[in-house]
């Protein structure tokens, strides 16, 4: 089998990768390998959907700011003869607050956001009030805002960039890579653990949390290994009379509404908090057990009408974690033909549009004309060039 683009990892990122090729006039042969098209341990199927620009490095700030035009037409530009996504894209904000113990951190990490080009809003506590009326403020500093921030539904996004790409001709076939295929020092194709050799003129990482292994099949050692993430569902006490911010506590729990998708349905939110003493490695298990131990305390003490939370339920995606929490973006120096879109450590979903045109623009061009993202340049760990940015959660 031969392909012109081979893309290993059909999820958010791949099909985002898949559908701006067609989108940009490539008319080449695209085949995308997904070893689970039930995507039951996709990242972006398990994910939270938030969508910010609150990073402290300028080219990651200008590519969720490209980013968020696409979000709020992307029920309508990903909607296919088969089906219109419901992404429903809400742009409610970003809300950090800081409490005494983290208030240096985070004025510096505004003033950083700020000089990388980030819309944000530094709030007194009176404003904060006024964006989550029930809120215990009374050991709260400031707050950052990021206005144009906002979430969507995961799931949704991965169908619809999925359907897209299929319906714009993306071939998609159903198997794990066994080896990629080196010859002279470039990468020139895969062998399918079903034994279906696929020879291909370029070879696209976008494996997610396994994208490490991949790197590790082309002879490589491009640290991206995956470390679980929990996340709870839990259903208000009642319909609540105004909607969240991606609401963030100095603790490091955040939560956002999970509204009503049809009239007389719960209203209810959905819960993060990153756990980083997680080991690294696959782990899909849900620790039920840190609802009642550590998201709930600290939501009640932020929020006391949080107390009448019920039905909680919780589950485990995977990070796609790097060294310096910052994607591996571009062709391998020494494997040419394989470009690596991976290691997004928890923002792929949120870059995946700007990400979809960057590899798009070096496979048809030869680099990214869009945004210049040679920092995050896959042999970077090697060389110690580690980009550092404050703004992880």
């Amino acid at each position: 089998m031969t392909t012109d683009v081979l893309i290993v990892g059909g999820g958010v990122i791949g099909s985002s990768v898949a559908w701006h090729l067609r989108e940009h006039g490539f008319t080449g042969r695209i085949i995308v390998v997904e070893r689970d098209r039930s995507y039951r341990r996709a990242s972006s199927f398990l994910a939270m959907g938030g969508i910010r620009q609150q990073f402290c490095t300028a080219v990651t700030v200008r590519m969720v700011q490209h980013s968020v035009p696409f979000w709020k037409q992307f029920d309508v530009r990903m909607g296919t003869a088969e089906a219109r996504p419901r992404a429903w894209f809400r742009q409610r904000g970003y809300l950090f607050l800081a409490d005494a113990a983290t208030a240096p951190a985070l004025m510096q990490r505004y003033e950083q956001e700020r000089r990388a080009g980030a819309v944000v809003q530094m709030l007194p506590p009176d404003d904060i009030a006024r964006l989550v009326p029930d809120a215990r403020l009374d050991d709260i500093v400031f707050g950052v805002l990021g206005p144009d921030d906002g979430y969507a539904n995961p799931r949704e996004v991965l169908s619809g960039f999925h359907r897209a790409a299929v319906a714009a001709g993306a071939e998609y076939v159903e198997d794990a890579v066994a080896s990629v295929v080196v010859e002279g020092g470039r990468v020139s194709g895969v062998t399918l653990a079903g034994g279906t050799r696929v020879s291909a003129g370029v070879v696209v990482n976008t494996a997610g949390a396994w994208a490490g292994e991949i790197a590790r099949l082309a002879g490589l050692d491009v640290p991206v290994t995956p470390m679980r993430q929990m996340l709870f569902r839990a259903t208000l006490p009642r319909t609540w009379p105004y909607r969240f911010p991606m609401l963030i506590d100095p603790g490091g729990v955040h939560w956002r509404h999970d509204d009503p998708v049809e009239p007389g349905q719960a209203d209810r939110i959905v819960a993060a908090f990153t756990n980083w003493r997680e080991r690294e490695g696959e782990n899909l298990e849900a620790n039920e057990s840190r609802w009642a131990q550590e998201f709930q305390p600290a939501m009640v003490r932020r929020m006391p009408g949080l107390a009448g939370l019920t039905d909680a339920h919780g589950w485990a995606g995977l990070y796609e974690m790097t060294p310096d929490h910052n994607p591996v973006l571009g062709e391998h120096p020494e494997r040419p033909g394989l470009v690596f879109a991976a290691g997004f450590s928890g923002h792929g979903l949120m870059m995946s549009p700007a990400t979809g045109v960057i590899v798009s623009e070096m496979i048809r061009m030869g680099r990214s004309e869009t945004f210049d993202v040679s920092l995050f340049a896959p042999d970077r760990f090697a060389r110690g060039a580690l980009v550092h940015d404050a703004a992880t959660i």
